[in-house]
C-alpha cells in the first residue's frame, strides 16, 4: 500500500497498524482508489447562498472499475470490496472482523468530512426535476426538440420549464431567442392539417421565399478566397463611415486608439503607395461597421460583406506567431463585431469568440499589466481596453447563441480600463480622471462593473447543470437591479453636467437596451408557467413590461417612416440606434423581435382569460406593438434581410389575435391564419424578387464577384429567422424616463 494513501492515513490516525495480523488473502487496501484533489476550480452553484462571484472548491474522485465494487450513494466514494472474502477465508477472528468494521466506519466519517469540505451538500433542498424531450414538427417551422423540466408547483400540478432546445445540429440554452418563440408553437401546429390541402399556397410561398433568400445571399457572397484589395469608397464616403463607427460602436466597445487611427487613416489618401495590409484590413472593417448606420436603406451592404470576406481571408492565412500583437487582436475583434452586425455567419460568433479569448490569453491580456514589467501607459491601457471588449463579446455571444460563456471572474485579474481620454495615453505622466467625469471610456467602465452579475445570469440560463430555481431567478433579478441603479446615479451626473463631451443618446439607449435584455432573459423561462400559475406572477409582469419598453426604445425612430403616432422629433442618437436595429443583425435585432412575440402570447392569454359580454379590454399599447412589429419586420426585408419567417410568424400572431377578438370559431381560425400566411409571403416575394434581379444584373455587369453557384439546400424547416428581422413602437412612452425620476427600469 502506498504510504500516501488516504486509507492508510485514516488507519494511522485511528491508532491501528494496517499490516498487523493481516491474513494472506487480505488485499482490501488496494480496492479503494486514493482520493485525488483536482484543485480549487471555480464553480457556479445555482442554489448556493454564496454571492455569485465567489469560487468554491471542487473535488473529484478516481473510482475503481471493478464490477463488484460497492459505492456509497451520497458521495460516490468506493468501499473496500474484500470484506466478505476476508470473513469467508479467515479463521474465526473476531478482532479482525471488528477491525474491518471499524475501518469501514472511519471511511464513512472521512467521506462525510470530505463532502462538507468540498461544499457539496449530501441532500438537495430543491425539488428534484424530472425531464423529458418534446419534439415538434411542422411545415412552416420545421423540426426542433425541447428538453423540459417538470417542477412541482404550489397547487400540486407540475410546471414545465424549458431548459435546452435542439435544432438541426445545434443545442441552445435558455438565453436563446427560441425560448420565447417556443411559446408560439401551437400557431404552426394549429394550421398544420390545412397546409397540405389542395389550393393552399402557404408552403409553396415559403419555399419560393426561401429559395430567393438563398439566391440573394449567394449573389452577395464573393467567391472564396477573397484577397485584400486597396479599393475603397470615395474620400467623402469613407470620412462619413469612419465618423459613423466612432460615434456608435466604438463608444460602446473600445477597440482602436482614435488619435493613432486617424493619423494612419490620413496617410493613405495623399500617398500613391499601397497602405500597410494590416491597417488596410482594420480600416475596411471599421468602414464596414460604419455602413450599418450610414443611411436608412443600408445601401452599402454588398460592399461591407465583401470587406468582411477580405478580412476573413487575410486573418485565415497560416501566419501565427508573427501576428500575436495588439493590431492583429484589434482586427479579430472588429471582424467578429462586423460579422454579427452585418449578418455574415453571425450565428457562429460564439464559436469564434472562444478562439479570440484564447488568443488574448496566450498574449497575456488576462493578466493585469501591473504584473508585466516595463509596460508603457499606452500599452497598459490598450491591453485593458481590449480585454474588456473581449469579455463583452464573449458574454454577448453567449446570450445570443444560448451557449455557456466559458469564462469565470477567477480566470483573469486584469483591471477595468482607466478613465483616460485617448490623447492622455500618449503621455506617461498623466493621471486618470475621476469616475464622475465622463470620457470616451466611461461606458466600457460601466459595463465592466456589471459584468459579474451579467455573467452569473448567462451561466444560470445556459449551464445544463443548473436547476431552474425561481428563488435564484429572483435573487439575480434583485442583484441586477441594484447594480444598474448604482450605474444610473453615475449616468444622471453625466447628463446633468451637460458638458461638451457628455453622454450621447445613442450610448444611453444601448446601455438601457443591454440591461433590459438581461432582465427579460432571466424571467422568460418562467413566463410560460406564469400564464397558469400565480406563484410566478411577478415574472409575467416583468416580461411584459420589459418587453414593451425594450421594443419601444429599439423601434422609436422608425415611427416616422411607418406612420406611427409616436413623436417624430428624434435626436441623431435615436436615429443611429434605430438603424443599428433595423439594418443590423444579431444581438440588437433578435431581442426586440423576441419581445414582441412574448407580447403576442400575453395578449392571446388575456383574451382567453377575459370573460365579458362587453368589448374586450386589451391594452392598446400592447396591440400597437403587434402592428408596429409587422411593419418593422417588412422594413427589415426592404433593407436587405433575406429571411422572411419573422414577418410570416408576426403576421400569424396578429391574425390569431384578431380572430380571438372577433370571436372566430375553431373552424374559421385556421383558415384566417392560412390567409394571413399567404398574404405575408406574397408581400415578401415581391421584395425578394427585386433583390434577386438586382443581384443578377450586378453579377452580369460590373458588380462584385458573385460567381458562387452553390446548390440551395433546405427549402423549409429553418428556425433561424430571428437572426435578422424586427422591432417596434407605441405612443407616449419614454424608454429611459426612469433615469430622471430615479426609478430603475420603470418597473415596480
Amino acid at each position: 500500500m502506498d504510504d500516501g494513501s488516504p486509507l492508510l492515513s485514516a488507519m494511522s490516525t485511528s491508532g491501528l497498524n494496517p499490516r498487523r495480523r493481516r491474513p494472506p488473502v487480505c488485499i482490501y487496501e488496494n480496492s479503494a482508489q486514493p482520493l485525488r484533489r483536482l484543485g480549487n476550480e471555480p464553480t457556479f452553484q445555482l442554489n448556493s447562498a454564496q454571492e455569485y462571484h465567489e469560487p468554491q472548491n471542487s473535488f473529484s474522485v478516481w473510482r475503481s472499475s471493478a464490477p463488484t465494487q460497492e459505492r456509497t450513494p451520497q458521495t460516490g466514494l468506493s468501499q473496500p470490496t474484500a470484506t466478505s472474502s476476508i470473513a469467508a477465508s479467515t479463521p474465526s477472528s473476531h478482532s479482525s472482523t471488528r477491525e474491518v468494521e471499524f475501518l469501514r466506519s472511519k471511511i464513512r466519517e472521512l467521506e462525510e468530512q470530505l463532502s462538507k469540505a468540498a461544499g457539496t451538500p449530501t441532500q438537495s433542498t430543491a425539488p428534484t426535476p424530472t425531464s423529458d424531450i418534446e419534439t415538434t414538427t411542422s411545415q412552416l417551422a420545421g423540426t426542433f426538440h425541447v428538453h423540459n423540466e417538470n417542477l412541482p408547483s404550489n397547487h400540486g400540478e407540475s410546471q414545465v420549464i424549458s431548459r435546452t432546445f435542439w435544432h438541426k445540429t445545434r443545442l441552445y440554452g435558455q438565453s436563446h431567442w427560441i425560448g420565447g418563440i417556443s411559446l408560439l408553437r401551437e400557431l404552426a401546429e394549429s394550421i398544420e392539417p390545412y397546409l397540405l390541402k389542395e389550393g393552399s399556397k402557404a408552403v409553396s410561398g415559403l419555399q419560393k421565399c426561401k429559395y430567393l433568400g438563398k439566391m440573394i445571399k449567394s449573389q452577395r457572397a464573393p467567391q472564396w478566397p477573397v484577397p485584400v484589395t486597396p479599393d475603397l469608397p470615395t474620400r467623402d464616403v469613407c470620412d462619413t463611415l469612419v465618423d459613423c463607427y466612432l460615434r456608435t460602436v466604438e463608444r460602446i466597445y473600445r477597440v482602436v486608439h482614435i488619435p493613432t487611427f486617424r493619423k494612419e487613416y490620413a496617410k493613405i489618401w495623399p500617398s500613391e503607395t499601397q497602405p500597410d495590409a494590416m491597417f488596410l484590413v482594420q480600416l475596411k472593417l471599421v468602414l464596414a461597421i460604419g455602413t450599418i448606420t450610414y443611411d436608412e436603406d443600408f445601401s452599402l451592404r454588398s460592399w461591407a460583406t465583401h470587406s468582411i470576406y477580405e478580412a476573413q481571408t487575410w486573418a485565415s492565412e497560416p501566419e501565427f506567431k508573427s501576428r500575436l500583437a495588439i493590431p492583429f487582436l484589434q482586427i479579430q475583434i472588429l471582424l467578429l463585431i462586423a460579422r454579427e452586425l452585418i449578418g455574415v455567419d453571425g450565428r457562429m460568433v460564439w464559436v469564434s469568440a472562444g478562439a479570440l479569448m484564447r488568443t488574448a490569453m496566450y498574449m497575456g491580456l488576462h493578466r493585469d499589466p501591473a504584473c508585466i514589467p516595463k509596460m508603457s501607459r499606452y500599452a497598459s491601457e490598450m491591453r485593458r481596453r481590449l480585454w474588456n471588449t473581449i469579455l463583452e463579446i464573449c458574454l454577448q455571444s453567449s446570450m445570443e447563441s444560448g451557449g455557456l460563456p466559458l469564462i469565470s471572474v477567477d480566470d483573469f485579474d486584469t483591471e477595468a480600463p482607466g478613465n483616460f481620454e485617448d490623447d492622455q495615453l500618449e503621455m506617461e505622466d498623466c493621471t486618470s480622471h475621476p469616475e464622475s467625469k465622463f470620457t470616451s471610456v466611461s461606458i466600457a467602465i460601466a459595463l465592466r462593473k456589471m459584468f459579474p452579475i451579467r455573467l452569473a445570469i448567462a451561466k444560470s440560463l445556459n449551464d445544463v447543470r443548473c436547476q431552474s430555481s425561481y428563488e435564484e431567478t429572483l435573487r439575480l433579478d434583485a442583484k441586477l437591479r441594484s447594480c444598474y441603479k448604482e450605474m444610473c446615479r453615475t449616468l444622471r451626473e453625466y447628463i446633468s453636467r451637460s458638458a461638451q463631451n457628455s453622454l450621447s443618446r445613442f450610448e444611453l439607449l444601448v446601455l438601457d437596451f443591454i440591461m433590459r435584455r438581461y432582465l427579460l432573459s432571466i424571467h422568460i423561462p418562467f413566463f410560460g408557467p406564469s400564464l397558469h400559475e400565480t406563484a410566478y406572477a411577478f415574472s409575467r409582469n416583468v416580461v411584459v413590461e420589459t418587453a414593451l419598453k425594450l421594443f419601444t426604445s429599439a423601434h422609436r425612430s422608425h415611427a416616422s417612416r411607418a406612420g406611427s403616432s409616436l413623436n417624430t422629433d428624434k435626436s441623431p442618437g435615436e436615429t443611429e440606434f434605430s438603424r443599428l436595429v433595423v439594418n443590423g443583425s444579431g444581438f440588437f435585432r433578435t431581442a426586440p423581435m423576441n419581445a414582441c412575440f412574448l407580447i403576442s402570447v400575453e395578449i392571446r392569454t388575456r383574451i382567453e382569460e377575459e370573460e365579458s359580454l362587453d368589448v374586450l379590454n386589451i391594452r392598446p399599447d400592447l396591440l400597437a406593438v403587434m402592428h408596429d412589429a409587422k411593419a418593422l419586420n417588412l422594413r427589415c426585408i426592404e433593407v436587405g434581410e433575406t429571411n422572411t419567417k419573422g414577418y410570416l410568424f408576426m403576421s400569424l400572431a396578429l391574425a390569431q389575435i384578431d380572430a380571438l377578438r372577433r370571436g372566430a370559431t375553431k373552424e374559421e381560425t385556421p383558415l384566417l391564419l392560412i390567409k394571413a400566411a399567404e398574404d405575408a409571403e406574397e408581400d415578401c416575394l415581391s421584395i425578394l424578387e427585386h433583390f434577386a434581379a438586382k443581384g443578377q444584373n450586378e453579377k452580369n455587369g460590373d458588380g462584385l464577384d458573385s460567381s458562387s453557384t452553390n446548390p440551395l439546400p433546405e427549402m423549409v424547416g429553418d428556425w433561424d429567422f430571428m437572426m435578422a428581422d424586427d422591432n417596434l413602437d407605441f405612443p407616449d412612452l419614454e424608454p429611459v424616463s426612469w433615469m430622471m425620476s430615479g426609478i430603475p427600469y420603470g418597473i415596480p
